[in-house]
C-alpha cells in the first residue's frame, strides 16, 4: 500500500518533496519510500513522518491534567504534587491513564520513555501497541531510608516484569534523595543499561547544591528532610559524583538528563566525558509552565550531545502532544528546521531506547509507525494549527 504526501521525512538522510511511502498492510513494515511523480487527487497534503518518541511523560499522573497553578518554580511545584498526589479514585486514574495512552498512539507516538512512582499505568502500557521502557523513579531524603526504599522499588520492579515490561529502577534528582539512595538506585538502573534523571531543571536546584541557599532548600529544611551536601558546584557534577561511586567513569549506558534548563558549556563537555551515552531530553512546555524558562537549545545543538523530545506530565503540560513541543521550539529558536526537529522527536529518541532497528526513520524493514502532520506553512513549517495523525 501507498501513502503520499507534500513531503515525507525519513530522517534517513532523503526528504521526498512531494513524496510517497509504501508499506505493508499486514505489520506496517516499510517496504520503499522516494519521490511521487504523480500524487493521486485528494492524497494527504502536509508532511509524512516516522513515529515518535516521547522520551519522558509520566503517564501516571494524567488525572492531574488542569490542577496546577503554573509559575511556581519547583518549591511551588512540589508543594502541590505532594497536596494533589492520589486525590482521584483509582477508576478514575486508570481512565484518564487510558485516554492519554490512547490519544498518544493515535497522534502517531510509537515509543514512550515513562516514569512510575506506581503500578497504576503497568497494565495499560503492556496492552497498548506503544512500546514502553518503564522508569521506576525513587525518592528519599533520608540516608537511613535507603534500604527500604531500595526494597519497596524492587518489588515494583517485579510487578512490572509480571505485566512484561521493560522496567528497573532510576534516581528522580539530587533534590530529593539521598546520595546514597542516589547511588543505589543508579546501580541498579545501570543493570538495565538504561537511566533517566531530571537534571538541572531549575536555578533553585543549582542555588541548593552550588550555595545551600534558595528556595528549594528552604522548602526542604521547612519539610524537615535532609538536604544534599553542598559542594559548591553544579547538579550535573553532583550526579556525576554518584555515578563514579558505584561505576569507574566514562559510563557508557544509556543516560537521559531530563530538562537541563541550566546546562553550561563547561556541563556539556562533563557529559561527552563522563557519559558517552547520554542523551538531553527536552520538555519545553513543562519548563515554561513551571519555570517560565527554556533550556539553552542551541548552545545544547551545538554542543553535539543528542537531543530527544518529550512532553513530561499533564501536572506541568496542557496536553502529552509531541507537534505541539516541536512548535514550542519553532516559535522560540526559529533556527531550528523542522526536519532537525523531527531528528529529536523521532530517531534520537529511538536510539536512546535502543530501538533505532525498527523505530525512527522510514527505511525499508523498519516498522516505525507513519505520522501525517498537517497545516503546514507554505514554507513547510510547522504552524500554530499543526496537528499529527497516525497512518499506520
Amino acid at each position: 500500500m501507498k501513502v503520499y504526501a507534500k513531503y515525507v521525512y525519513t530522517l534517513a538522510g532523503d526528504v521526498f518533496a512531494p513524496g510517497f511511502v509504501e508499506y505493508d498492510p499486514t505489520d506496517g513494515r516499510i517496504l520503499a519510500a522516494g519521490m511521487a511523480q504523480d500524487v493521486p487527487e485528494g492524497e494527504l497534503d502536509g508532511a509524512i513522518v516516522p513515529g515518535f518518541v516521547n522520551s519522558h511523560c509520566h503517564v501516571e499522573l494524567s488525572y492531574m491534567k488542569g490542577l496546577f497553578r503554573r509559575g511556581t518554580g519547583m518549591a511551588g511545584f512540589i508543594d502541590q504534587i505532594n497536596e494533589l498526589r492520589d486525590v482521584a479514585p483509582l477508576q478514575e486514574r486508570l481512565a484518564d491513564i487510558q485516554t492519554q495512552m490512547d490519544g498518544m498512539w493515535r497522534s502517531g507516538v510509537s515509543a514512550m520513555a515513562d516514569i512510575s512512582n506506581c503500578d497504576d499505568s503497568f497494565a495499560i502500557k503492556a496492552a497498548s501497541p506503544l512500546y514502553t521502557r518503564t522508569f521506576l523513579e525513587v525518592f528519599g531524603t533520608e540516608p537511613q531510608d535507603c534500604d527500604a526504599v531500595m526494597d519497596g522499588v524492587r518489588k515494583l520492579q517485579r510487578k512490572a516484569a509480571e505485566c512484561g515490561l521493560d522496567a528497573a529502577p532510576t534516581p528522580h534528582s539530587c533534590y530529593t534523595m539521598s546520595p546514597q539512595l542516589v547511588e543505589a538506585s543508579s546501580a541498579a538502573g545501570l543493570e538495565s543499561g538504561y537511566l533517566s534523571f531530571h537534571s538541572e531543571e531549575t536555578p533553585e536546584e543549582e542555588e541548593m547544591i552550588g550555595s545551600g541557599s534558595g528556595k528549594l532548600w528552604d522548602n526542604r529544611k521547612a519539610a524537615g528532610m535532609s538536604t544534599p551536601p553542598v559542594t559548591g558546584g553544579t547538579s550535573l557534577e553532583y550526579f556525576v559524583d554518584r555515578l563514579a561511586a558505584v561505576k569507574p567513569l566514562p559510563i557508557k549506558e544509556h543516560v537521559l538528563l531530563v530538562h537541563e534548563v541550566c546546562m553550561t558549556e563547561a556541563g556539556t563537555e562533563l557529559v561527552k566525558k563522563a557519559l558517552p551515552g547520554a542523551y538531553v531530553a527536552l520538555c519545553p512546555r513543562s519548563n515554561i509552565y513551571i519555570h517560565e524558562a527554556l533550556p539553552p537549545v542551541l548552545m545544547l545543538r551545538r554542543s553535539g550531545l543528542p537531543l530527544t523530545i518529550g512532553t513530561d506530565s499533564l501536572s506541568s503540560n496542557d496536553s502529552l502532544d509531541m507537534v505541539s513541543e516541536l512548535y514550542c521550539l519553532q516559535e522560540n529558536f526559529p533556527e531550528l528546521s523542522l526536519e532537525e526537529m523531527l531528528t529529536w522527536a523521532c530517531r534520537n529518541g529511538a536510539a536512546f531506547l535502543g530501538k533505532e532497528a525498527v523505530l525512527g526513520s522510514i527505511e525499508p524493514g523498519k516498522k516505525p509507525g507513519l505520522v501525517l502532520i498537517d497545516h503546514l506553512t507554505a514554507d513547510g513549517r510547522l504552524s500554530s494549527s499543526s496537528a499529527s495523525y497516525r497512518i499506520v
